[in-house]
């Protein structure tokens, strides 16, 4: 009897975390949580949020991203944290292989990414220490925004940018990491991003130093409808061409170019941290993300071209045909991936950048 009547008390608790769970889904337009949460570190506006809400109610978790504004700053927040405290996130091609020797990546589990075979070769031999850590995300390019209507001329060169003329001083924003600032002041000399050739670097250092004062801003333009450039403080400014594009939509008087001397190629990767809670769940959501419709509307939103084969088969003919999102002209193949680079050089960049910031 003692038994029957626990069992009895079980049914009824069992019966009462149904009926609770149940109240709380209807309360929740039907989305019920299992109290776990995936964290990722992350650009901005990077995710589409609807495909974040659909992998929330398809995996009855809760998605918790904690975003970045540079490549220098993800890597100060894993310094700080051991590479603790994330589930999934988004990496810069050119770091992957630093946060391997680190420590901070864990090894994919390839034969749970069932839509990995999707991905271009291409795009995971751009860094090739990625592979077995990490999938190819999106890639872009570092060119130039610019109001058409504030300027009297088309900007098509970075030298106009770092040796401004009278109309554009004091109306310019840049970006101030050391990779992007003097990467893009060394292609204006006609020299590679890459190099390090002290002669060259203290050359590019004397340009920037010269540029300062007509620098409105050395933060990151945002692409909401605050952004400086909408409100006309900005007349040009560094930014990766999705950005761009996104910023285009509140304003038809934008317009981005790779300029001739080329910019930077990029590509971002997704990866699991060594120490991830969820890896699981991290898992899964690379291959979500990945299923090729997914893969197109992630696009669609983010204005960053996929490494995705078969998304791009489901794309407009609009997006393909747009040169900003997949360029091929000579600018183009002028565009540099960044490259390691030694601790001398490294330090000589940091040094030129913390110069102008203070």
């Amino acid at each position: 009897m003692i038994t029957i009547a626990r069992d009895r008390q079980t049914s009824l608790y069992k019966l009462g975390s149904t009926l609770l769970l149940a109240l709380i889904c209807s309360l929740t337009a039907g989305i019920c949580w299992s109290g776990k949460s995936l964290v990722i570190l992350n650009w901005p506006d990077y995710l589409d949020p609807a495909l974040v809400s659909q992998f929330e109610s398809e995996n009855h978790i809760q998605i918790r991203q904690i975003f970045y504004n540079s490549d220098e700053e993800r890597t100060e927040r894993l310094l700080e944290t051991e590479g603790r405290g994330y589930d999934l996130m988004l990496v810069a091609g050119i770091d992957l292989k630093a946060y391997i020797k680190h420590g901070w990546l864990r090894r994919l589990p390839l034969n749970a990414l069932k839509n990995g075979h999707h991905i271009d070769p291409y795009w995971h031999n751009r860094f090739p220490s990625a592979k077995g850590y990490a999938v190819p995300f999106s890639w872009g390019t570092l060119g130039i925004i610019y109001r058409t209507d504030l300027l009297s001329e088309p900007i098509i060169s970075w030298q106009q940018l770092f040796q401004p003329n009278e109309q554009l001083s004091g109306h310019i924003g840049m970006i101030s990491t050391p990779r992007d600032l003097v990467g893009m002041g060394l292609k204006s000399l006609g020299y590679s991003a890459n190099t390090e050739n002290p002669l060259q670097l203290e050359e590019a250092r004397s340009l920037i130093k010269q540029q300062a004062p007509h620098v409105k801003t050395y933060n990151y333009l945002s692409i909401k409808e605050n952004s400086e450039i909408l409100g006309g403080n900005v007349y040009a400014a560094m930014m990766f061409n999705g950005d761009a594009l996104k910023l285009q939509q509140f304003d038809s008087n934008l317009q981005f170019v790779l300029p001739v001397e080329g910019g930077n190629l990029w590509v971002d990767y997704l990866a699991i941290p060594v120490h991830a809670k969820e890896p699981t769940l991290a898992t899964k959501f690379i291959d979500f993300i990945n299923r090729p419709e997914h893969a197109s509307q992630q696009a669609s939103y983010s204005h960053f071209a996929p490494p995705h084969r078969a998304a791009i088969a489901l794309l407009s003919e609009g997006f393909l045909e747009d040169e900003r999102i997949f360029p091929h002209s000579s600018n183009f193949s002028n565009s540099e991936i960044y490259q390691h680079m030694s601790p001398e050089t490294l330090k000589h960049r940091n040094e030129t950048v913390a110069q102008i910031r203070h």
